[in-house]
């Protein structure tokens, strides 16, 4: 009889994850990468299709990952002590569905084997983001794609 074990995400908690799992656990949509706007009236979280100058707009990737707070001083490093801030992360991130206790969407690589399904799931922005650089702070408004929570 062949034991079923539950994947890692579903029997450990996040602070639980060793580094390999904890990374492994980016579904590589870039979202947490694009610039944000928030409500100062009821702090909701919008985010908007304009990408940090780091991220690759095409893979959701970024260009400098092991130094990126080197050149972007307020890239926010995702840790497991601060999953109960994690409701700014899109729905479908998968920090944020562990830390609420789901499991993974069928798309996620560490479902289906293929790291390509969040872009042709259109989960990620991929080819459809705008650099930083190329829109005006004031105008990022104009860009606003969802509202996080």
């Amino acid at each position: 009889m062949a034991v079923t074990v539950e994947p890692f995400w579903l029997r450990k908690t996040l602070d639980q994850l060793d580094p390999g799992e904890w990374e492994s656990l980016c579904d590589g949509c870039g979202l947490c990468c694009l610039q944000k706007l928030e409500d100062e009236d009821d702090g909701s979280v919008y985010y908007t299709r304009i990408a940090c100058r780091l991220l690759d707009r095409d893979s959701c990737r970024c260009s400098d990952y092991p130094n990126r707070r080197a050149h972007v001083p307020d890239c926010i490093q995702l840790t497991p002590e601060q999953a109960d801030q994690f409701n700014w992360l899109p729905p479908t991130c998968a920090y944020r569905l562990v830390s609420e206790g789901k499991d993974l969407p069928p798309w996620h690589y560490l479902v289906c084997g293929d790291r390509q399904q969040v872009h042709k799931q259109r989960v990620s922005q991929a080819g459809r983001m705008l650099s930083e650089d190329s829109v005006a702070a004031d105008d990022w408004e104009e860009h606003l794609i969802f509202r996080a929570g």
